[in-house]
């Protein structure tokens, strides 16, 4: 047969409310961490990695544009006949 023990009972309570309140202090100190370190990202004009992707991504694209006009415009002038010729 099994006693409950009342100051047993109450230890285990007051953990459990312990463990959920340390659970919600770090959850609330994660939070303010997070949007001090957009709040300082925005202050210094820094992007996001996203942003930084995308923009990667635009300028690649570009180059590749760039160098195919390129291309194209070079390939006329090699079949013209060249000065003196």
């Amino acid at each position: 047969m099994q006693t409950q023990n009342p100051f047993l009972d109450e230890v285990a309570k007051l953990t459990t409310a312990a463990m959920g309140l340390a659970q919600a202090a770090g959850d609330e100190a994660k939070t303010a961490f997070r949007a001090q370190a957009e709040r300082f990202a925005a202050e210094m004009d820094l992007i996001r990695r996203d942003e930084f992707d995308a923009l990667k991504a635009e300028i690649t694209a570009l180059r590749a544009e760039i160098a195919e006009l390129k291309g194209a415009q070079a390939a006329p002038a090699a079949k013209r006949p060249k000065k003196g010729e």
